[in-house]
């Protein structure tokens, strides 16, 4: 009988850690303080243990500074986050989003039965995430009209894919009406009544903010259009520590939203650079079939063949011409049509440059450090600048109708 074949210490521990972090995506625990230690670094390091056991805890610097509580052995907390584990010491631990005294309130309390419920639902596998697109034409976000966020993954955009069509859906990110807002953009693009708008990838993203800034972000209602969406969706909600119940149903979650633009887009040098790669290749197959019809020529010329009596040698002469024509007229062809690809692709990567785009009598406008899209972010007034193919010329708003 074989042996089975022995795992090595790294292939185990990965295994579980894969194992183990995908059943703990969130976790809500409640334990006794102990052993706890802030690095010089600014985490703090502790144990949770009640009676029985315990588990290692770290909170990270960026996430202690959200919440003014005194920590110490022997206080009692409610700790939220996730479980990783940690190979070099073969341990797992609780990884903290946010920590608070025993007995907080009903909300998180229905934040974790709501996740527990969607994990069991399937919301949350691997396997029926949707892969993303490698060249969109078209790019969906979902976010603030106003702010940084939209200007920061506009700008990555403009950057690494200026080709992409970008779709902004504006919506409400915090308040009574966000939850509303949301699961209408997600729907609209999905099923949007110009075809022109349905979008290649969605990034659904806002800035950071406190747990009830991000609330709308971990309602069912959410949870469920991500679900339910038919085109891949980019979650990019809060700072990067954060860690929403739309973060976890989405296709991909990205730390930050210029992540989230930067995941979505490809990079047009490297497009570039792969282009000039084909391009070498194709030469390289060219050069090697004309040097392999060259050798066939020779192989005739040397044959017994061709040097037979003089009365067969004019019938050879002339297929000899035949093969050279043929050779000749099918690299010609070849190199016609590789010539023709070259052109077609270049016209192509023309055909991008903003400044075609303005000789057709199109203006860029900007204000405020950032391009505008929206005549209703601009109020009388205002000072923007119109730039055209030829130079720029500063304008000022009298019209604050928004039409």
């Amino acid at each position: 009988m074989n042996e089975a074949v022995a795992q090595s210490v790294s292939e185990l521990t990965r295994a579980i850690k894969n194992e183990l972090e995908s059943l703990f995506p969130f976790v809500r625990v409640k334990g006794e303080v102990s052993n706890c230690k802030q690095h010089s670094s600014g985490h703090v390091y502790l144990t949770l243990k009640d009676a029985e056991a315990q588990i290692p805890a770290v909170i990270w610097k960026s996430v202690r500074s959200r919440f003014p509580m005194e920590l110490r052995d022997g206080l009692e907390v409610v700790a939220e986050g996730r479980l990783e584990v940690y190979p070099p010491a073969g341990r797992y631990q609780l990884i903290c989003t946010s920590l608070s005294g025993t007995g907080e309130g009903a909300q998180q309390q229905a934040l974790a039965q709501l996740i527990a419920r969607l994990a069991r639902a399937g919301y949350f596998d691997p396997e029926r995430k949707k892969a993303l697109p490698r060249i969109p034409s078209a790019i969906g976000m979902i976010t603030s009209p106003t702010g940084a966020v939209i200007r920061d993954m506009s700008d990555v955009f403009a950057r690494r894919f200026p080709a992409a069509s970008l779709l902004l859906y504006p919506v409400q990110v915090q308040g009574d009406r966000a939850v509303e807002s949301v699961v209408r953009a997600l729907g609209y693009f999905n099923d949007p009544p110009i075809p022109e708008h349905r979008p290649d990838v969605i990034i659904l993203a806002r800035g950071g903010g406190s747990s009830e800034d991000l609330q709308a972000f971990n309602d069912e209602a959410v949870a469920e259009a991500i679900f339910r969406s038919r085109i891949p969706v980019i979650s990019a909600i809060g700072h990067e520590t954060d860690l929403t119940v739309a973060d976890m149903v989405a296709d991909l979650r990205a730390g930050t939203p210029s992540i989230a633009a930067e995941r979505a887009a490809p990079d047009r040098e490297e497009l570039l650079r792969h282009i000039d790669s084909l391009a070498g290749r194709q030469a390289i197959l060219m050069d090697g079939k004309i040097s392999g019809a060259q050798l066939q020529v020779d192989s005739i010329c040397g044959s017994y063949a061709f040097n037979r009596p003089v009365l067969m040698l004019g019938q050879m002469e002339d297929r000899l011409a035949t093969l050279e024509k043929e050779a000749a007229r099918g690299a010609s062809e070849k190199l016609r049509q590789r010539e023709m690809l070259f052109d077609a692709a270049a016209e192509r990567l023309a055909m991008l440059d903003v400044r075609r785009v303005l000789k057709r009598g199109f203006a860029l406008v900007s204000a405020k450090g950032g391009y505008v899209t929206s005549a209703a972010s601009l109020s009388p007034g205002d000072g923007v600048d119109l730039v055209f193919q030829d130079g720029s010329r500063r304008a000022e708003v009298t019209d604050g109708s928004g039409s």
